[in-house]
């Protein structure tokens, strides 16, 4: 009776630990919605979308804002117009063009005039500056961002030059195309490094100055509102892939692993080294190199890639290539804990059971399986751990599409990659959560294993 009671007591403390650390981090994770929305500065109201602004006092405001983090340098119509960005599909756009030794703004004449800016009021600029820097900051996904300091030129003028280098806006390049330029005075690349007029840009801003009256801006939620409100702007695809690919890849793993097993264990031994390396070896290889053997292997340019593609069932870049990627990486883990325990087996236990009649099939479900499933179940759960955080095999095999392939592990790199940190954070979280479930059930197990055998003993 007190030892089931400690064994209660024990699972209760542990789920109790388990309760309170998913607590921490959901708050952690309701968090991040407020840490995305806190760009609004003690005047500047920005809008959910990060797409429109306005600032007290101010008798315009800014909507439309979009950002362009790279332009083109190549000719149009065969003529070289400098490096350009795309602004707008029609004239009268406020555009932003940006290098790391000034912020170049315009604003047209007749758009200043409607919504009241002055290019040459300190007090006008002040508050377009303010504007932009804070819808900018939004927008950056990781790029660079503005500042209010530095120095900051502001026009109403179509072009205007500085040290030699010439901004040029509302240039319709293309019909119904207008664009931002950069060119030199003397009409070369300044984003040559052998030009002496270099500028290093950075990015463009583009947006509609309008009167403040006319722009409502709605207060960002906060709380458990935008929790609700960031939970309800993830694409929540890659958990279901995640779960699908794992649960497919487990189930391979698990056959596999206890046949490789059991039937490296019935080959000579010389060969039985052979077989353990080469079942090993996945291992110890970086998953990249996996992936790239495993493309090398089954690529489109290959017999056997053909014969899948020739069937109907192409494998590369594909869900299939998810679960072939999480098998392989993963597989090792199963079969090194299979073999591990049927070598700790009493091989005299084994062959009183053959002589007692028993055939392999039966010795192997009835007396090797029961006799080693702790640590099978042990090899299982890890392989499952390691199939849902695989990364590089799946990216080289796999790709990264949407809805297809895109695992957890894959949205956290891309979604940091597009600056978005608070949904790679969420899913980093996800990913932890389930980490620490696969951990505390073997713990569990292993703690009741040991009782279980102790008592026997």
């Amino acid at each position: 009776m007190n030892k089931l009671t400690t064994s209660v007591r024990g699972t209760t403390s542990a789920a109790r630990v388990f309760a309170a650390l998913l607590l921490a981090l959901c708050v952690g994770v309701a968090c991040l919605p407020s840490i995305a929305w806190a760009t609004q500065g003690e005047e500047v109201q920005v809008s959910e979308q990060g797409d429109a602004a306005t600032v007290d006092g101010s008798p315009f405001a800014i909507e439309d804002f979009s950002r362009a983090q790279v332009g083109s340098n190549s000719d149009i119509d065969g003529i070289y117009r400098g490096y350009h960005y795309l602004v707008s599909d029609k004239p009268g756009s406020v555009a932003l063009v940006a290098s790391e030794n000034v912020t170049v703004v315009y604003v047209p004449a007749e758009v200043a005039s409607e919504v009241g800016f002055d290019a040459a009021s300190p007090t006008s600029c002040t508050y377009l500056k303010q504007l932009i820097v804070v819808l900018d900051e939004a927008n950056a996904r990781g790029g660079a961002v503005l500042s209010t300091e530095g120095e900051w030129l502001f026009t109403s003028e179509p072009e205007v030059e500085r040290d030699g280098v010439v901004y040029r806006f509302d240039q319709e390049l293309m019909p119904d195309e207008y664009f931002a330029c950069v060119i030199g005075a003397d009409g070369s690349d300044v984003t040559d490094s052998a030009n002496p007029a270099r500028v290093k840009l950075t990015h463009a801003d583009f947006g509609t100055l309008v009167s403040a009256d006319g722009v409502t801006v709605a207060a960002a939620p906060d709380g458990l509102e935008a929790f609700g409100a960031f939970l309800a702007s993830i694409d929540l695809s890659p958990l279901w892939v995640t779960l699908k690919t794992t649960g497919t890849a487990i189930v391979f793993i698990f056959v596999l692993g206890l046949a490789a097993a059991y039937f490296s264990l019935r080959i000579p031994a010389r060969a039985q080294d052979i077989a353990d390396s080469i079942f090993t070896i996945p291992m110890v290889l970086p998953p990249t190199v996996c992936g790239f053997l495993l493309l090398l292997a089954f690529g489109k340019n290959t017999g056997i890639g053909q014969w899948f593609i020739d069937i109907g069932f192409p494998l590369i870049f594909s869900w299939q290539a998810t679960v072939l990627a999480a098998v392989v990486v993963a597989f090792p883990l199963m079969y090194r804990s299979a073999r591990g325990a049927f070598e700790n087996l009493d091989p005299n236990m084994l062959d009183a059971a053959r002589t007692l009649g028993w055939s392999n099939g039966k010795i192997f479900f009835k007396l090797m399986l029961p006799l080693s499933w702790s640590s099978i179940a042990a090899g299982a759960v890890l392989s499952f751990a390691r199939a849902l955080g695989e990364f590089g095999a799946t990216l080289f095999l796999a790709g990264n599409y949407l809805g297809i392939t895109r695992t957890i592990p894959i949205a956290i790199y891309f979604e940091w990659m597009s600056g978005n940190t608070e949904v790679a954070l969420f899913w980093t979280v996800i990913i932890m959560i389930f980490s620490f479930i696969v951990i505390l059930f073997i713990n569990l197990w292993s703690r009741r294993t040991t009782k279980y055998r102790r008592r026997i003993s």
